[in-house]
């Protein structure tokens, strides 16, 4: 037989994936480029958009560290979702074991796919419960920033609402990183004072 009637292997090539699968899409609000299908840009966008709004970020690091957990967050359900996946696959596969009756098929079923997909499962085990964790350190550091922020935004007002309407803080007096503008100061000096006249018949009369 010559070498050109020699029969060859039947190879399968892949096919390219559809340069439309994937966009790549740019943050808004961290500027960086992030590969996502176009089915879940606008459900990504919605999920930020929530988790910050839900966290009110003031300034460049709590914006940042809003944005990893919004992230991370993002990350824990992509995991549980291919989580999923890999169990459905492995009960949409023919099984020996059957015993006539749904649900204990359905559970001998997830018992052969915990058997077989063991390593894979774990490693997504392992890996949402690092997601979980740097989402707790997360959360306890931004709600640290924010009650520093909110404690010397106090003084401050506080301060302002002593001093009077027309007085300036010098750059000097104002703490580094310190984000509210001097009308942000005064407005709600001028909301303390009010409320402390309010308040001043009311103890008089007690």
């Amino acid at each position: 037989m010559s070498p050109e009637q020699t029969e060859q292997p039947n190879t399968v090539e892949p096919k390219p994936r559809d340069k439309r699968a994937f966009n790549a899409y740019r943050h808004g609000l961290t500027g960086h480029v992030l590969v996502i299908a176009p089915s879940d840009e606008q459900p990504y966008k919605d999920h930020c958009l929530s988790i910050h709004q839900y966290w009110a970020p003031v300034g460049g690091m709590e914006v940042d560290l809003v944005q990893q957990i919004a992230d991370d967050r993002w990350r824990l359900k992509r995991a549980c979702a291919m989580e999923s996946a890999v169990v459905v696959r492995g009960l949409n596969q023919p099984d020996d074991a059957q015993s006539g009756n749904e649900q204990v098929d359905v559970a001998l079923a997830m018992g052969r796919v915990w058997g077989e997909q063991k390593k894979d499962l774990n490693l997504l085990s392992l890996y949402e419960s690092r997601i979980q964790r740097r989402i707790e350190k997360n959360i306890a550091l931004i709600r640290q920033l924010q009650q520093d922020r909110r404690a010397i935004l106090d003084q401050i007002v506080e301060e302002a609402a002593i001093l009077g309407e027309t007085y300036d803080f010098p750059p000097e007096a104002l703490p580094p990183n310190f984000v509210y503008s001097a009308p942000q100061i005064q407005r709600l000096a001028a909301h303390r004072r009010r409320l402390e006249a309010v308040r001043k018949p009311t103890r008089r009369a007690a």
